[in-house]
């Protein structure tokens, strides 16, 4: 009797704890619902035949701009950096089979070629006794992607060598593409670059210096003998031919690339690199500040800390397993690159002012990430806001007495399920992932202008772009961000300009060359030759005339429309698991998914309810009640004022 009151009792309690946890949830989601998930009223107005007139031709501090961006890693031919470094490494320790090998030839830090060119340092000859296994997991909560390792000690030379399916190169969609090395060349010949960049009528070209280059080897004994000054004029040479091509200068100094002998000591784990960093900052900034119309200091830090720190899905990191587990807490190593990564801008913003001070090109920001993030089920509201609480914005509020501008870098939104992101069926992605949510970044430009309009400064959309190969869903892509930008303009947030990313294909980080983000294609079989995609000239007009109208979406909508229901497929190049969690790394070839049948133009989108077994049991049950209060209430919902953006739920 007693043993039976006893389970009768931690019956009853079990129940009381899981319709406690249930009726919390519901209250949480239900809040969270409310701020961030309600319809709201788009102030374009979709009747006129032109729904946007930026003032491209206005007064140079009352005018907009458009821009292109890239970054040294992503183009940039003759760089032996850490991604170069870390896409040739072999993590079977079996030789890769080439048409055409290249031999190792110098050391890095040896002289510098005369162009300033970096060299492969040959390997030394010493293999260490682990070796690192990849073991896919869906741990990407609220970034690009993540990757866990695990260590196999190899023990004896008579080790049998790891199978196929243990075998993951560190960069997919790289080792079987021709001249992977060779990226697009713009080392040697920027001009290829840069006349299509210029054809499209844009005035802001985003380019960067790449660190590695200018300090091949760590200035252990003073800068004298580490520094490659030719690199430096090479630079200031490519720089020179932005510029006469009639476009301003936008000058990144770290794009995701930490020199490979930072990484070797632990890179912004430690402050000697803050040191480092702003050495490298006082070269670049003493050669061309003259010709820099606007500096970004850092890129997406808390995307770098992540993926580098946390996960060791990028160069440089090398994470244990104890610090990876950690890497969250307050003094994870996460807030620990971070912190440092913020005393660096912080020293760089003062030097750049200080140097520039007798000139006007004194504009210094960061390009900061944002996503849209929303729970797929009913219990996953607790992950989207510790996701929001890491990414969103923390390093902004450390750095934003030392901001001229804020610079957003947005791709689109993340549904996020336990610790991993979700793949909905009904969302249209993009080829590596990332679900097309036009209504987002206005969502988002609204929260940060409400954040940080004590600052008074403007913002600048640094890169927004998607992935698509077929350019179905690149044209209205582009068109609609830039409505989600101009209806916020609209409400109050002063926006300077918009950069689309990018110009040509390019080498995509982990993801090599699968994802195609250009507005031209690249043949790397036929010595790289550029194929302008339709969305290249709608790019073009949508720059010249500052304008987009009405008929221009329509077109391009329709198309996407029709491939839809046409049951057309496109490229992905992101692995999905029986759960529906997307893999972290990137695939050498992509599977196939359809166009998907959904209104995601901006002002239209309808955002779906939870979608946990939970929560759609419970639907189905109540939907009989509530049909006739849906088809009451669907004209006020339309009607609803913007709410703000809020983390608390």
């Amino acid at each position: 009797m007693a043993l039976t009151a006893l389970f009768f009792s931690a019956t009853k309690l079990a129940g009381i704890i899981v319709t406690v946890s249930i009726a919390a949830n519901v209250f949480s989601f239900s809040r969270y619902r409310k701020k961030n998930l309600r319809r709201f009223k788009s102030p374009i107005d979709e009747s006129s035949d032109t729904l946007a007139d930026f003032n491209v031709n206005g007064e140079e501090e009352n005018g907009f701009f458009f821009g292109l961006a890239t970054a040294p890693a992503h183009v940039e031919d003759r760089l032996d950096d850490a991604w170069l470094q870390f896409a040739e490494e072999n993590p079977c320790h079996k030789s890769e089979t080439t048409d055409d090998p290249v031999q190792a030839d110098a050391v890095i830090g040896a002289a510098a070629a005369a162009d300033g060119s970096s060299h492969q340092a040959p390997l030394t000859g010493k293999e260490s006794n682990k070796k690192k296994k990849p073991l896919k997991v869906s741990m990407e909560a609220m970034i690009r992607g993540l990757q866990k390792f695990v260590e196999d000690e190899v023990e004896g030379e008579g080790k049998v060598p790891a199978s196929k399916e243990e075998c993951h190169h560190n960069v997919a969609a790289w080792h079987n593409v021709p001249h992977p090395e060779e990226r697009l060349r713009f080392w040697s010949d920027p001009d290829t670059e840069l006349k299509l960049a210029k054809d499209t009528g844009i005035s802001i070209f985003r380019m960067g210096i790449d660190w590695t280059r200018i300090m091949p080897q760590e200035p252990v004994n003073g800068i004298k003998d580490a520094v490659n000054y030719a690199a430096l004029e090479r630079y200031k040479w490519i720089i020179s031919r932005v510029r006469s091509y009639g476009m301003k200068v936008m000058l990144t100094l770290f794009h995701h690339s930490l020199p490979p002998w930072a990484g070797d000591y632990g890179g912004w784990k430690l402050e000697k690199t803050v040191d480092y960093f702003i050495e490298f900052t006082k070269l670049v900034v003493s050669s061309v500040s003259d010709m820099v119309d606007y500096w970004i200091t850092f890129n997406e830090p808390h995307v770098f800390c992540m993926l580098t720190y946390c996960a060791g899905a990028w160069p440089g990191g090398h994470p244990d397993m104890l610090e990876a587990a950690t890497s969250a807490l307050p003094t994870g190593v996460f807030r620990q690159t971070m912190h440092w990564m913020a005393i660096a801008h912080s020293k760089a913003y003062d030097y750049i002012h200080k140097q520039s001070s007798t000139l006007s090109n004194n504009v210094v920001g960061v390009a900061h990430n944002v996503s849209f993030t929303r729970p797929y089920g009913l219990f996953d509201v607790a992950a989207v806001t510790l996701a929001n609480s890491l990414t969103l914005f923390p390093y902004v509020d450390s750095v934003c007495d030392k901001l001229d501008f804020i610079g957003i870098n947005y791709y689109g939104q993340e549904v996020i399920s336990g610790a991993g992101l979700k793949l909905v069926e009904t969302d249209e992605y993009s080829e590596s992932g990332r679900g097309v949510y036009p209504d987002g970044l206005f969502h988002l430009l609204i929260q940060f202008h409400e954040r940080y309009k004590h600052l008074k400064v403007p913002f600048i959309i640094a890169e927004n772009g998607v992935s698509d190969e077929t350019d179905v869903i690149r044209r209205p892509y582009f068109l609609e961000h830039l409505l989600a930008v101009y209806a916020a303009m609209i409400k109050g947030v002063p926006v300077l300009g918009y950069l689309f990313w990018t110009t040509s294909d390019n080498w995509e980080w982990a993801d090599g060359y699968g994802p195609k983000f250009g507005l031209v294609a690249v043949d790397r079989a036929n010595d790289l030759a550029r194929i302008p995609r339709p969305s290249y000239h709608l790019f073009s007009k949508v720059v010249t005339t500052g304008k987009i109208i009405r008929e221009d979406r329509e077109r391009a909508w329709n198309e996407l429309q029709k491939a839809a229901k046409e049951k057309q497929t496109r490229p992905f190049y992101r692995a999905v698991n029986k759960h529906g969690l997307m893999y972290a790394g990137g695939l050498d070839k992509p599977t196939r998914r359809s166009y998907i049948e959904r209104d995601w133009r901006f002002g239209h989108y309808e955002m779906e309810g939870l979608q946990d077994p939970l929560s759609r049991l419970s639907r189905c049950l109540l939907r009989p009640y509530s049909l006739k209060k849906k088809r009451k209430s669907k004209k006020v919902d339309s009607e609803l004022v913007l709410p703000h953006l809020e983390l608390s739920v």
